[in-house]
């Protein structure tokens, strides 16, 4: 479905990056994973890549930095020789009183939820309108869409995303550049651990379906995205929530 193309994914050392980066690989693709902070998951995840019979390479980095989102596009196309896909899931959180919050955490949480996804776009649309072709997909959030209590800047900047993505896609369609977003609900990774046994409990009864998602259900409709099946789908936010909204 894939097979030719070249994806970055940043943030994909764990969690929802992780299985987008494997999804891409079982789809035939090529894929260069971003990580910040932690080269033994990053190391992970290439070699369950290497374990699907796939190819990738790691880069360790900070979106928030334009030099840095800039090293991380030339180096996937120095090492694969195109950027066909990029995947902006580099992301942090932060659960708390707004009231509460300093004026660094809410700087941090934005330069990388929203900062990052435009430096890392603004770069790789360089390449891709050359190619005239490109497929960029932005991990948002079900509270980008409705506000989130204790999450009021993380709502904010995935708001934000949600704008950005739908803006860009039309200034980019001309150009043959597919732009997305894909909105998670509550998805079962490290992200929620600081939930108690009692409150996991208590939000999975309020999802229709019963069940946390899986990071697989993000890094499977990322891969259709990504492919020819989906060319006239652009500037969408795509919900993929068990009907939590």
């Amino acid at each position: 479905m894939l097979k030719g193309k070249v994806a970055l994914v940043t943030g994909g050392s764990r969690g929802i990056g992780r299985s987008i980066a494997l999804e891409l690989v079982k789809a035939g693709a090529v894929v260069v994973i971003s990580y910040s902070k932690n080269e033994a998951e990053a190391e992970e995840t290439l070699r369950l890549i290497k374990k699907l019979g796939g190819f990738g390479k790691s880069i360790k980095g900070d979106v928030s930095i334009y030099k840095d989102a800039s090293e991380m596009i030339d180096f996937t196309i120095k090492s694969f020789g195109s950027i066909d896909i990029l995947v902006n899931n580099a992301g942090i959180s932060h659960v708390g009183l707004f009231m509460d919050m300093q004026e660094n955490q809410w700087n941090n949480l934005l330069d990388i939820d929203l900062k990052g996804v435009i430096n890392c776009s603004h770069y790789a649309l360089q390449h891709m309108v050359r190619q005239k072709k490109g497929n960029i997909i932005n991990i948002s959030s079900i509270w980008g869409n409705s506000g989130a209590s204790c999450e009021a800047v993380y709502s904010a900047a995935k708001g934000a995303v949600n704008s950005f993505t739908k803006a860009l896609a039309k200034e980019m369609a001309p150009s043959n550049i597919i732009v997305n977003a894909i909105s998670p609900g509550v998805i079962n990774t490290e992200m929620n651990n600081w939930l108690t046994k009692e409150e996991k409990e208590e939000l999975t009864n309020e999802i229709p379906m019963q069940r946390f998602g899986s990071p697989e259900d993000i890094g499977k409709l990322a891969v259709f995205l990504a492919s020819d099946a989906a060319s006239y789908i652009t500037g969408q936010i795509i919900t993929v929530d068990g009907g939590l909204q």
